[in-house]
């Protein structure tokens, strides 16, 4: 299937006082239309840094090199195609709602003026419409609501004013960076649920940035596993959760709580994430492995297929293979 969005090894570098930080590192993953992939890893790996790239939005003393097409165009190297994407064919969903919102609108008039610059509705015609998705985001009252700003909400509701202008302009490629972290679990649930109808009716692509795996086990067919800025191991959600081929994959999902049995104490990685000004030789996760040799602490490492549609940067993976043997992953994670 033809690639909706197609990222092509996007490095994303960031000068500092002290330097330059090169946070994205060769990155590389595709999403074709009606196909959802989630990127995850801890905080601090380049997840939401990614994301920007994408939609040109990141801080002026940011550069990205590299190619991402979508819609027969590359956004990094032609302004155009990007100015006709943003808001209308791609849209984002913020973590912060308090700092994406405009403080000075209400929140109806931050959702129809979407509908208005991008699809070319009337006022009259915008605000309704606005209306209409507050009410399909879960929001009650939604006539009253959307006479509000955004500081007489509370978080839950200002998630979903952004949600909602994030779904107005009917998008081809959404954005999604923890869509759900001010929501309850009925709400969340609520909130994955129309991203999902939207993704099979719609034909939408869908990028998800999370921590929860079980968000991207329910609603994402790839996922693509981040570490210090780069692709550890990517592939379908199926090959990577149940038998994962990297180091740090294995470590995230040994460490979700496994409900069926009494565990005294959590599993946890050891370590913390590298410095992304002065990252260690050879493959980055080396310090934090429990796999790790001599010929992990220096050289490139690339990802390498193991499966069809299945790679991992790990040269050791075969050791994955035999731990997850010993003891399998989560299943349901």
């Amino acid at each position: 299937m033809t690639a909706l969005l197609d990222v092509r090894d996007v490095v994303v570098q960031i000068r500092t006082r002290h330097g330059v930080a090169r946070v994205v590192d060769d990155v590389s993953f595709a999403v074709a239309p009606s196909e959802a992939l989630g990127l995850v890893g801890e905080s601090g790996c380049g997840k939401t840094t990614m994301l920007r790239a994408i939609l040109g939005l990141l801080p002026p003393n940011a550069r990205a090199s590299g190619r991402i097409l979508f819609d027969d165009g590359d956004l990094l190297a032609d302004a155009e195609a990007l100015r006709r994407s943003r808001g209308h064919l791609i849209s984002m969903i913020f973590q912060e709602p308090m700092t994406a919102l405009n403080p000075l609108m209400r929140a109806g008039q931050q959702i129809a003026e979407a509908l208005e610059v991008n699809l070319g509705h009337g006022h009259r015609e915008a605000w309704g419409e606005a209306v209409d998705l507050l009410r399909t985001v879960g929001i009650a009252d939604p006539e009253r609501r959307a006479r509000a700003y955004p500081h007489e909400l509370s978080g839950g509701m200002r998630q979903r004013v952004m949600i909602a202008m994030a779904l107005a302009c009917h998008p081809r490629l959404i954005l999604c960076d923890e869509p759900t972290t001010a929501l309850d679990v009925t709400v969340q649930d609520q909130i994955l649920s129309i991203l999902a109808k939207l993704q099979r009716d719609e034909r939408a692509g869908v990028v998800y940035v999370t921590h929860d795996l079980a968000v991207v086990a329910q609603l994402c067919q790839q996922v693509a596993v981040m570490y210090a800025g780069r692709v550890a191991e990517v592939g379908s959600v199926a090959d990577v959760f149940d038998v994962p081929r990297h180091p740090y994959t294995l470590g995230l999902l040994r460490s979700v709580p496994r409900f069926e049995r009494v565990q005294r104490r959590l599993t946890s990685i050891a370590g913390v994430l590298p410095d992304v000004m002065h990252p260690p030789a050879g493959c980055r996760f080396h310090p934090r492995c429990q796999f790790a040799e001599n010929d992990c602490r220096s050289g490139e490492f690339p990802l390498l297929a193991v499966a069809d549609g299945h790679a991992t940067s790990c040269i050791h993976s075969d050791r994955c293979l035999e731990a997850v043997h010993k003891e399998p992953v989560m299943a349901d994670a």
